[in-house]
């Protein structure tokens, strides 16, 4: 085998197992997501609504109008907080906060039910 074909089977097992082990530290678990929104957000949010304001629910419609349709969206403002909204990045982790994000949104798209 020449240099040049063991070089490159090299690079490309390198670059496979990269790939393979080298996977984003956050991957969303939607289950872990409903466990977390029933004790940190069901009290305001109940079936994906809002009782402090109305218009600022976590239903698909109102998520696009807001702004609000991403897992990057909902996880800065959980994190953050706005308005009537509390912060929880003192509460919640980093996967915490993604995977309630996915919950949210996944329940969004399934119109809560």
């Amino acid at each position: 085998m020449s240099l040049k074909k063991l070089l490159t089977a090299i690079m490309l097992v390198v670059i496979g197992l990269n790939l393979t082990f080298n996977q984003p530290a956050l991957a969303a678990d939607i289950a872990n997501g409903e466990q977390i929104f029933s004790v940190q957000c069901a009290g305001c949010h109940i079936n994906g609504g809002n009782i402090i304001r109305r218009g600022k629910n976590l239903k698909q419609k109102a998520l696009k109008r807001n702004g609000m349709d991403s897992i990057e969206a909902i996880s800065s403002i959980v994190a953050n907080g706005k308005n009537n909204m509390s912060a929880y990045k003192d509460r919640l982790s980093e996967q915490q906060i993604e995977d309630v994000s996915a919950y949210v949104l996944d329940q969004a798209e399934k119109d809560w039910r």
